[in-house]
């Protein structure tokens, strides 16, 4: 966490949370969600033709998207967030609190969307055939570009994956995809 968001917390502690208004896609893109966005729905959820109006805006605002990654963190809930100063602002997840990109061969190194660098622990297949992975910094889905590195992997026998239905993930690894929704109920 950034020394100045430590130093707003201490002066302005009492800040309320923000609910709704940030969102992680299932490839690691950050999106601001305003009122309207919001109002057409949950994020992750595609409409009837099976488009997703309710994502936002897209953020490319690259010392915004840095400063978020560095102050993105969970609470103890499994509620994702972003410590924006005094406030907290929850992160609605498409899939998982971290998108992990993967290194071709030899190495397949693995980092996650935030850059941070991860030691991969165990492999996720689910029903749909995505790849996830637990590491030592968390839980999250292979990126959809670095599918192949992962399989190769695996025909390496570096990584041995497991079968687990995608809607199991949540609890099973600790994570809420959708802070708002617990606000609302």
């Amino acid at each position: 966490m950034d020394d100045i968001v430590r130093q707003a917390i201490a002066k302005w502690p009492n800040v309320p949370d923000c609910h709704g208004w940030l969102a992680l896609d299932a490839r690691g893109n950050w999106y601001m969600r305003d009122d309207q966005a919001q109002a057409a729905g949950p994020f992750a959820a595609p409409d009837a033709t099976g488009s997703l109006v309710s994502r936002g805006s897209l953020l490319v605002h690259e010392k915004l998207i840095d400063f978020i990654a560095r102050n993105y963190a969970s609470d103890a809930r499994g509620q994702w967030f972003f410590q924006n100063g005094p406030q907290r602002v929850y992160v609605e997840l498409q899939a998982t609190p971290l998108i992990w990109r993967i290194d071709p061969a030899p190495g397949f190194a693995v980092r996650s969307h935030t850059g941070q660098s991860a030691q991969v622990q165990r492999c996720i297949v689910d029903e749909q055939g995505r790849v996830y992975l637990q590491t030592d910094l968390g839980f999250g889905l292979v990126h959809t570009l670095d599918t192949m590195h992962a399989a190769d992997a695996v025909e390496q026998g570096l990584w041995q994956p497991e079968e687990l239905p995608a809607g199991d993930l949540p609890n099973r690894f600790g994570y809420v995809r959708s802070p708002q929704s617990l606000q609302e109920q």
